[in-house]
C-alpha cells in the first residue's frame, strides 16, 4: 500500500499542471462535488434574481428618470436644445421632454421579463461554466447576445404607443417648435423613437449587471444554498 501511495506522488510529480487538472476533472465527484448541471441552475436563479430585483424597478414610475445609472437624455445633436431652452427660461419645458423620453421607456421594460426569462432558460451547460468563470458581467453579456434583438423588435412599438399615450408628439412638437422659432437656431426634426428604444434596452442590460456584479463579489448577496454553492466556485 504504502509503494502505491509513493508511485502515485512520483507519477503527480512528472505530469504538468495542465495535464495534473486534466486527471483531477476526471476523477469521480464526491457528494460535495458540483456538476454542470448545478451551474447551470445556479446561473439561472442569479439571473432571475437580477430580473426580478433591478429590471422590476425600470418599470415603475422614475424608474429611469431618477436613476442616473440609465437615465436617457436627449441624443448629443439635440443637446443644444436642451441647453437653449434652459438659457433662456424654458427649464420647466426642457424637463418635460425628458421626462416623456423616460416615461416611455419605463413602459416598455414591462415587456421585458418574458423575453430574459426563455433567454435564461435556454442557458447551456458550456454556456454556464463560461459565463461562471468569466467576467463580472458574464452573464449579461449572453443575456445582451440572445436577446437585443427580440427586445428591440418589443420595446419599439411599446415606445411608440407610450409616445402616443402621454402626448409625446404633441409635447415634443412644442419643444421643437419653440426651439426652431429662436432666431439663429438650425431647425431639427427628430424622430426619438429609434433613440430611446436603444437607451432602454441599456438601461435594463446595465441594471442586471449591477446585480451580477453583487452576486459575484458580496457573498451575501448569495441568498440560497445553491448561490452560495455555485458562486464559490469563481471566488
Amino acid at each position: 500500500m504504502v509503494k502505491k501511495i509513493i508511485y502515485s506522488f512520483i507519477f503527480l510529480s512528472l505530469i504538468s499542471c495542465n495535464e495534473l487538472q486534466q486527471v483531477v476533472n476526471q476523477l469521480p465527484q464526491g457528494e460535495s462535488g458540483i456538476g454542470t448541471a448545478q451551474i447551470a441552475a445556479g446561473l439561472r436563479e442569479a439571473l432571475d434574481k437580477g430580473i426580478d430585483k433591478q429590471v422590476s424597478k425600470l418599470t415603475q414610475e422614475d424608474g429611469f428618470f431618477k436613476n442616473e445609472l440609465v437615465k436617457i437624455l436627449l441624443p448629443e445633436e439635440l443637446q443644444k436644445v436642451d441647453k437653449t431652452l434652459r438659457d433662456i427660461g424654458l427649464s420647466n419645458l426642457a424637463d418635460e421632454g425628458l421626462k416623456i423620453l423616460n416615461r416611455a421607456a419605463e413602459d416598455a421594460v414591462g415587456e421585458a421579463t418574458p423575453i430574459f426569462i426563455n433567454a435564461v432558460k435556454g442557458i447551456t451547460f458550456s454556456d454556464a461554466k463560461s459565463i461562471l468563470l468569466g467576467s463580472d458581467d458574464a452573464a449579461t453579456q449572453y443575456l445582451t447576445n440572445t436577446t437585443k434583438t427580440e427586445l428591440y423588435a418589443k420595446f419599439n412599438p411599446v415606445i411608440q404607443n407610450s409616445f402616443e399615450k402621454v402626448g409625446a408628439d404633441r409635447i415634443w412638437a412644442n419643444l421643437i417648435n419653440r426651439y426652431n422659432s429662436i432666431p439663429l437656431t438650425k431647425n431639427v426634426n427628430p424622430d426619438l423613437t429609434d433613440y430611446v428604444t436603444t437607451e432602454a434596452l441599456k438601461g435594463v442590460y446595465t441594471m442586471i449587471a449591477v446585480e451580477e456584479k453583487e452576486i459575484r463579489n458580496n457573498v451575501s448577496a448569495r441568498t440560497s444554498d445553491l448561490l452560495r454553492k455555485v458562486f464559490v466556485l469563481q471566488d
